[in-house]
């Protein structure tokens, strides 16, 4: 008994030693000042999904943050996730003619500066959603290819935050890539913010995104409003 008991704690301790002895991956981080705590707030998707997502919603939910002590205990980002895009029909990819971003005006009449203004009047930041690849994952347009000029107009809306996804990407796209050019899009657009790059919540290894939230791999404030 005694015997086996000894053998027990030799297979722990040399476990133990070999766990410990594991080279560890390294973590990236950007040491810009940015997101030193996680930055909280609220996000549509869970709630709304597709279905039901509009401007009313929207400013509903920042009117409630505003008055109800979440602003106060820190829950400062209202994020408008997928689906706040026009949809792409037989006759429009989502963007206009010069090949702007264009807000689904069904959803969102009053279009998404105003929306950000009213977020920012009520003491609250304005989050916004992409995806790396030719469509988001709810089959919207998606940044590839027009990520400086995304990062342009994000900036003029007044966008304070950005959530960018991993859907309908090309083969052999490379995650960490694809989020550093959207990284270096929003630090060249706004360069004299606090900016200077920003924080990636998730790894990107080989192409593959690993992490928590794997595929909302980019959480960026823009600007300080």
């Amino acid at each position: 008994m005694q015997r086996s008991g000894s053998r027990n704690w030799f297979v722990f301790l040399a476990l133990f030693f070999l766990i410990t002895s594991l080279p560890t991956a390294a973590a990236h981080a950007l040491d810009n000042g940015l997101a030193r705590t996680p930055p909280m707030g609220w996000n549509s998707w869970n709630k709304f999904a597709c279905k039901g997502l509009n401007e009313k919603v929207v400013r509903a939910t920042a009117d409630t943050m505003a008055a109800n002590g979440m602003k106060d205990a820190g829950y400062q980002y209202v994020i408008l996730d997928d689906c706040w895009q026009s949809p792409i029909t037989a006759t429009s990819n989502g963007r206009d003619a010069q090949g702007n971003i264009v807000p689904d005006p069904e959803r969102f009449p009053s279009g998404i500066k105003a929306l950000a203004d009213y977020i920012h009047s009520k003491g609250l930041k304005f989050g916004i959603y992409t995806d790396v690849g030719i469509k988001t994952c709810a089959g919207r347009s998606g940044s590839i290819g027009h990520e400086y000029q995304d990062a342009r107009q994000y900036v003029a809306w007044g966008v304070d935050y950005l959530k960018e996804d991993w859907c309908n990407t090309l083969p052999g796209q490379s995650a960490e890539s694809s989020y550093t050019l959207m990284r270096d899009a929003l630090a060249a657009v706004v360069p004299a913010t606090d900016l200077g790059g920003l924080r990636r919540r998730t790894r990107a290894t080989n192409g593959r995104c690993q992490g928590f939230f794997c595929g909302a791999a980019i959480a960026a404030r823009l600007a300080q409003r």
